[in-house]
């Protein structure tokens, strides 16, 4: 089949033709406009002799593109010797669940590592779980929200993230012709009429307690006897975020170089991190080496493990010890106490502060004129915090 008999039909015929009657668009493929003006694709075929009109959608919910795309996938089958009407039948008796799992297999190579892989594969499972036996197709607004109500105000960050994996397995689904119509999922016009708005912190404010505050704060925090309490102390003396804390692993320490590793797969920014221990940070981390069994200690170990589990801390771990510690400010609030402090008591540059943070450097000049990380810069800047805690304190 040459391509001069394929794309017949530009996109604004299609959309504005009115003429009853087929309207090829070659390869099968037809614009079927009935005498009232109803609009639908058709795929015409023989097989075994038989002529046979399968329909694909309407004219109004299936683009051009996608009615061709759709249209291919099908000549395809004829090609092979398979039935067109069986295989889409197959495909419109596909479930939410398949849809979901083949999503999650075909986006995985472009996220960042298998932990948000899984949490996609886990969230599409067990809270979407009353949606994956239904058809794709007949997924309805009263389906999601039967899902997203139980989570709304109990976890909404959950359900947000929830809501928006359905969103996009819904997407695709309209994309490959197994459903039409608007999406279900959609928060704009739709299910922001529905559902409560979630309260917000402003980007970038977090409650963190005034630096002036942090050496009786850290003073507190050594005289507690808790891994979390140590995975704290480290998040700070580091000003690292508590993920890449809870995910530190032995292989990446090295003690001797007083020097963390963060690799790229675990960075907000996906590029590798170096960041330099202070005295302070590798004294805490001999600790907790020197408590390890060296029978069955593994550089793959998690510097911040569980006792019960031996898997590293949950990430509610250090929230829930200043909770207990009757502190109302978040872990990440502690990296603008940090920044605080740097701007406002010492003369390091703004550039090793940022990069300390492992800030993404906006400007494009900067970015392209900086090569280096500033290391042993950083490693001056991150001393004197850790010696403000005792020198503030003495």
């Amino acid at each position: 089949m040459t391509s001069r008999t394929l794309n017949k039909l530009d996109a604004r015929t299609a959309a504005t033709i009115k003429t009853p009657g087929r309207h090829s668009d070659g390869g099968g493929l037809y614009l079927s406009i009935d005498p009232q003006g109803r609009r639908r694709w058709v795929f015409m075929y023989t097989r075994n002799g038989k002529r046979t009109e399968l329909g694909l959608g309407g004219g109004r919910n299936l683009s051009l593109a996608n009615a061709r795309k759709e249209a291919g996938t099908l000549r395809a089958v004829l090609t092979s010797g398979g039935d067109p009407r069986s295989s889409r039948e197959k495909q419109e008796r596909q479930t939410f669940g398949e849809c979901a799992d083949a999503y999650v297999e075909t986006m995985r190579p472009s996220w960042r590592n298998a932990k948000h892989a899984a949490q996609w594969a886990m969230t599409l499972t067990k809270y979407a779980a009353p949606l994956r036996p239904k058809s794709v197709e007949s997924v309805s607004t009263r389906d999601v929200l039967e899902v997203l109500q139980p989570l709304w105000q109990r976890t909404p960050e959950t359900a947000e993230r929830l809501r928006g994996r359905i969103e996009n397995v819904l997407d695709a689904a309209k994309a490959k012709g197994l459903r039409t119509g608007d999406n279900p999922a959609r928060w704009r016009g739709h299910l922001d009429q529905l559902l409560p708005k979630r309260q917000r912190l402003t980007r970038g404010h977090h409650a963190a307690l005034p630096y002036a505050a942090m050496p009786k704060f850290m003073n507190d925090l050594r005289e507690r006897d808790a891994t979390a309490a140590r995975a704290l102390e480290f998040t700070i003396l580091t000003a690292a975020r508590s993920g890449e804390v809870l995910g530190a692993s032995w292989a990446e320490i090295d003690l001797s170089g007083a020097a963390w590793t963060v690799p790229a797969t675990r960075m907000k920014a996906g590029r590798e991190h170096r960041v330099p221990l202070s005295q302070a940070a590798v004294d805490l981390l001999q600790r907790l080496d020197a408590a390890r069994d060296v029978e069955r200690a593994s550089p793959a170990d998690a510097v911040f493990a569980s006792a019960a589990t031996g898997k590293p801390l949950s990430g509610m771990a250090m929230a829930m010890l200043m909770r207990r510690m009757r502190v109302d400010v978040t872990v990440h609030g502690f990296r603008s106490a940090f920044r605080d402090w740097a701007s406002e008591t010492t003369d390091f540059p703004h550039e090793v502060c940022e990069i300390a943070l492992a800030h993404t450097i906006a400007n494009r000049a900067e970015a392209a004129y900086r090569r280096g990380d500033l290391f042993d810069k950083r490693r001056k800047l991150m001393e004197a915090w850790a010696q403000y805690f005792d020198l503030e304190r003495a």
